[in-house]
C-alpha cells in the first residue's frame, strides 16, 4: 500500500538523518584525514579582522578590549568595526574604547548612517580589504589571545580557504541549547575530518581573501553560504578545535526560536543554493552535504508526510498503526511540556527531545517563510529603493492571491518534479555520461523577473543535452531542426522536456515558476529587446517559468520571428491572470497542454 511505503520511507529517511548519519559519520571520520598538523607558516599573512555590528552597545566594549588583545606582529593586522546605522550609542563607545586600548593604529571604524544589512556591510568590508586573509567575527564573541596565530598556520597550506573555530556558550539558555551546541560540534569535527565542516560559527571564521565571492543581498546564513562557496570551488576548509569563540549573550527563549526559524530558511536557501557540494567526485563531502544539511532543511516535510499516512493508516482501524500514533502523540506531549517548562528541572532526555521537536517546528516555518519570498530579508531592514526592502507586489499587475496561490502551486509541483527527478536521476545521468563526455548538469546565466528597480539574473540549471564544445566554434546560436550540438541522448530529453526537471532547484529557490514566459540567455536579450517591441516588458512582475503558454504552443526558438511569436502569447498570459479564476483556469490547461507534450514527444 502506498501509505505503508509513505510511512516506511519517511521514517527511514527520518532515523538515518538522526541516528545513523552522525554513527556512520563519526566511523569515517575514524580513517579520514583529519586536519593534520597545521605548519607554523614562513611569515604571517596580513590579516583583517571585521566585526558587524547593529546596535551592539551592551557588548562592543568588550569585544574591542578582546581585539586589543590579540597577539600578532605588528603591521600586519587591521580591525575592522563595521557599524551599520546602529541606532543605539555602539558607535560612541567604540569610539572610545579605540582610544582608551592605546592600538588605535590597527583599528579601523566604518559608521554607515543607514542599516544596509549585513550582506551589504560584509561585502563592502571584504571588498576593500587587502590582507591574505579576513577573519569575520561576531560582536559578543570572545577569542583567545593567540586566535589569529593558530589560524595563520593553517593559511600557509595554499590548498586551505576556509578556517572555522569552534563554539562555546558562556550561559547556555537550556539544557536543550548546551546539548546540542554540543552535538553540533562533535559532528562539524566529523565532517571535517570526512572532507569539510559544513558552514562555519559565526561567532570566527576566516577565509582566504583572494578566494571570497560577493553575497547575494537576500543570503540569509552568511557564514555558510561564504564559506561553502569557497569549498564549493575546490579550497579546503579546516575545523580547529583549538581555537575557541565564547558565546557571551545568552538569547531568550521568544528570541532564540525566531533565530531558529531564520536558521530553517536559511537552510533551505543553501539546500538549493549550493547543490554543487554533492558533487560525487568529492565524496566526503557530497555524503556530509546531503546526509546532514539538505536534508535538515527538507525533514520537517518528510516528518509531516510520514505523519499523514500514519494518521491515515491508523484511521483505517489498524491497532497497530492505532498504538504508534498513540505513542507519537505522546512523544509530541513531552516535548510540548518540555518546551513550555523550559527554565524547570527536566530529565535530559525530554529537555532534549523539546529541543529537538521546537527546532523542526522552526525549521518547517523557516522552509515555508523562505520558498513563499517571506524570509528574503538581509539581517536588518535593508533600505533598497523607495519603499525599503523587496519592491512590493503590489506595484505589479498581478493580483496578491494570484501571486500566493501562484508561488504555493510553484512549491507544491517543484516538490513533485524533485521527487520525480530522484527517481530518474540515475538512468539520466548514466545515459548522458555514457554517451558523451561532460558534467550531467549544464548551467547557463538567464534574465529574470524585472522589477521597478532592477532585472534579476540567475542560473538556470537542466540536463545536459549538447555536447561540451558545442558553441566553440559557432559561439551562441539557437536552436535548429537536427540540430548537430545536441547529443542523440539530449535529443530524447528535449522531446520528452525531461532535460527541464533540475529547474525545480530554480522553482523552490524562487528564482521561477513552473507557468511564466521563458526566461532568456543575456547575450540573446539585448538583440531581442531592440527587434521586438515590448519584449522587455513579457516579465514585468512575473517570474520566468519552466512551462507556459508560449512554450506549449510553440516548439523551442529557431528565429528571431519565433520569438515574436512567443512574446504575443508571454503578453497574453500577463493578461488572463489579472484576475484569481483566470489564473487557475489558463495555469491548469497549460499544464495539462504541457503533460500532452511531454507524452507525446512535441518538443524539438
Amino acid at each position: 500500500m502506498l501509505p505503508e511505503f509513505v510511512l516506511g520511507a519517511s521514517g527511514a529517511l527520518a532515523l538515518y538523518h538522526h541516528l545513523a548519519y552522525p554513527v556512520l559519520l563519526r566511523y569515517l571520520a575514524r580513517t579520514g584525514r583529519g586536519e593534520g598538523n597545521a605548519m607554523p607558516p614562513a611569515r604571517s599573512p596580513t590579516m583583517t579582522v571585521i566585526v558587524p555590528a547593529y546596535n551592539e552597545a551592551e557588548v562592543i566594549a568588550g569585544k574591542i578590549q578582546n581585539l586589543a588583545a590579540l597577539c600578532y606582529p605588528d603591521g600586519r593586522l587591521e580591525i575592522v568595526i563595521a557599524c551599520d546605522g546602529c541606532t543605539d550609542a555602539t558607535v560612541a563607545i567604540a569610539r572610545r574604547e579605540i582610544a582608551r586600548c592605546g592600538q588605535a593604529k590597527r583599528f579601523r571604524l566604518v559608521a554607515h548612517a543607514l542599516n544596509r544589512g549585513k550582506v551589504a556591510v560584509l561585502n563592502e568590508a571584504i571588498a576593500a580589504s587587502t590582507s591574505d586573509v579576513v577573519v569575520l567575527t561576531d560582536a559578543s564573541a570572545m577569542l583567545a589571545s593567540d586566535a589569529l596565530h593558530c589560524i595563520a598556520q593553517h593559511f600557509a597550506d595554499a590548498r586551505v580557504g576556509v578556517v572555522c573555530a569552534t563554539y562555546g556558550l558562556q550561559c547556555p539558555g537550556s539544557e536543550g541549547e548546551r546539548a546540542y551546541w554540543r552535538y553540533q560540534v562533535a559532528i562539524k569535527a566529523a565532517e571535517a575530518a570526512v572532507g569539510a565542516p559544513m558552514g562555519a560559527h559565526g561567532a570566527c571564521y576566516a577565509i582566504r581573501r583572494r578566494s571570497a565571492r560577493p553575497l547575494e543581498a537576500d543570503t540569509i546564513n552568511d557564514d555558510f553560504i561564504l564559506p561553502m562557496r569557497i569549498v564549493a570551488d575546490g579550497y579546503r576548509a579546516v575545523y580547529d578545535r583549538t581555537i575557541v569563540a565564547t558565546e557571551l549573550e545568552t538569547i531568550r527563549p521568544a528570541a532564540e526560536f525566531r533565530r531558529r526559524v531564520r536558521i530553517g530558511a536559511g537552510n533551505m536557501q543553501q539546500a538549493l543554493r549550493l547543490w554543487r557540494l554533492a558533487d560525487p567526485r568529492r565524496p566526503g563531502i557530497a555524503f556530509a552535504f546531503v546526509s546532514g544539511k539538505a536534508m535538515r532543511a527538507f525533514m520537517p516535510f518528510i516528518l509531516l508526510v510520514g505523519l499523514g499516512a500514519l494518521v491515515h493508516l491508523a484511521l483505517e482501524g489498524s491497532h497497530m498503526y492505532q498504538s504508534l500514533l498513540a505513542s507519537t502523540v505522546l512523544l509530541f506531549a513531552l516535548a510540548g511540556l518540555a518546551i513550555a517548562l523550559r527554565s524547570a528541572a527536566l530529565p535530559r532526555p525530554v529537555a532534549w527531545l523539546g529541543y529537538l521537536a521546537e527546532g523542526h517546528a522552526a525549521s518547517f516555518v523557516g522552509a515555508l517563510r523562505y520558498l513563499t519570498g517571506l524570509e528574503r530579508r538581509p539581517w536588518t531592514r535593508a533600505v533598497e529603493g523607495p519603499e525599503g526592502g523587496r519592491a512590493s507586489a503590489r506595484a505589479f499587475y498581478v493580483p496578491r492571491s494570484v501571486e500566493i496561490s501562484k508561488r504555493t502551486m510553484d512549491i507544491v509541483c517543484g516538490l513533485g518534479a524533485l521527487a520525480v527527478m530522484i527517481v530518474l536521476f540515475v538512468p539520466i545521468a548514466l545515459a548522458i555520461k555514457l554517451t558523451s563526455r561532460g558534467p550531467i548538469f549544464y548551467r547557463q546565466l538567464r534574465v529574470g523577473r524585472q522589477t521597478p528597480h532592477a532585472t534579476h539574473l540567475f542560473w538556470l540549471l537542466k540536463f545536459r543535452t549538447m555536447y561540451v564544445d558545442a558553441e566553440q566554434r559557432s559561439g551562441a546560436v539557437w536552436a535548429s531542426k537536427n540540430d548537430p550540438r545536441i547529443t542523440p541522448v539530449g535529443r530524447f530529453l528535449r522531446k520528452t522536456r525531461l532535460d527541464e526537471l533540475p529547474q525545480c532547484f530554480n522553482v523552490l529557490a524562487g528564482e521561477m515558476s513552473v507557468i511564466g514566459p521563458r526566461p532568456e540567455r543575456p547575450m540573446f536579450f539585448a538583440k531581442l529587446e531592440s527587434a521586438i517591441p515590448f519584449y522587455t516588458e513579457r516579465t514585468f512582475g512575473l517570474k520566468p517559468g519552466i512551462t507556459g503558454l508560449a512554450q506549449v504552443n510553440q516548439a523551442y526558438d529557431q528565429s528571431i520571428e519565433d520569438v515574436r511569436n512567443k512574446v504575443l502569447y508571454d503578453h497574453a498570459y500577463a493578461a488572463r491572470i489579472t484576475s484569481w479564476w483566470e489564473w487557475l483556469r489558463t495555469d491548469i490547461g497549460i499544464i495539462f497542454s504541457t503533460v500532452q507534450v511531454m507524452a507525446l514527444g512535441k518538443g524539438q
